[in-house]
């Protein structure tokens, strides 16, 4: 297990953990708008940036992103040093420029001093901070169905062509990991729109209510197995059902 030293506090770390989760298992705080505990770290947004340095090394300090940086022994980091700051502060200047109505951006770039952009405001703002994480969950459960299209100023989260995706199982994966909820949605007990596209949903068979849509139900069939009859209770009724289950089985162990 690593031991190094964060913000003066000496943290030890499993083995293949990084600087963000360590300084996170210390409760030191590092900003961060891309990194999430279930997707691969991907190092995009830059707020995690942190300085570096060992005893040994006969260089400056390094900027490194903290959440693709493997915790080492006798590392030396400083999560807050003026020069972090100031290198995360261009990041949410220009954040703040793209998406200047997002509460999310407003107060990280507060927390880092900025009132107001220096930069031209975006003629059309936007709450998409481009972190990656709905494109990333949708790669990870193997859908697939968006991606980031363009590039500069005028890059977007959309699907193929701007069109419907017919891959989408409207499954809302990318709309709930979104942390800004820029990802828009409509459901009810019949149906869900996401994308342009409309599905229907599957209605749990004991209370009424919608469960999954008919497309992630199939899906799920299909391509992991799963029994039909799962996808046709919600996750309330089956909880109560394995509830009952148990309940029955302590109550059968009882009379043996």
């Amino acid at each position: 297990m690593p031991t190094l030293t964060i913000d003066g506090r000496t943290v030890r770390v499993r083995d293949g953990a990084s600087l963000l989760v360590a300084a996170q298992s210390a409760g030191i705080d590092i900003p961060t708008l891309c990194h999430h505990p279930a997707l691969e770290p991907w190092g995009g947004c830059r707020l995690c940036l942190v300085e570096v340095t060992k005893d040994t090394w006969r260089t400056a300090p390094r900027l490194v992103a903290s959440c693709m940086y493997p915790a080492e022994n006798g590392l030396i980091v400083r999560s807050a040093t003026e020069r972090v700051r100031a290198a995360r502060r261009v990041v949410l200047d220009l954040l703040l420029a793209r998406c200047p109505e997002t509460p999310l951006v407003q107060r990280l770039a507060r927390d880092h001093g900025i009132e107001r952009t220096s930069y031209q405001v975006s003629a059309e703002p936007t709450n998409c901070i481009l972190c990656g994480l709905c494109t990333r969950t949708c790669d990870h459960i193997g859908v697939s169905a968006i991606a980031s299209i363009s590039r500069g100023a005028g890059r977007e989260i959309a699907p193929p062509f701007r069109e419907p995706p017919p891959a989408c199982v409207g499954c809302l994966a990318c709309a709930e990991i979104c942390p800004t909820g820029h990802i828009r949605y409509d459901t009810n007990d019949r149906t869900r729109t996401i994308w342009g596209r409309t599905f229907d949903m599957v209605r749990c068979r004991t209370c009424g209510r919608a469960s999954i849509t008919r497309a992630q139900a199939a899906r799920e069939i299909e391509r992991h197995g799963v029994p039909a009859a799962d996808v046709e209770l919600c996750d309330a009724c089956k909880r109560r059902q394995t509830a009952a289950t148990f309940a029955s089985l302590q109550a059968a162990e009882g009379v043996l």
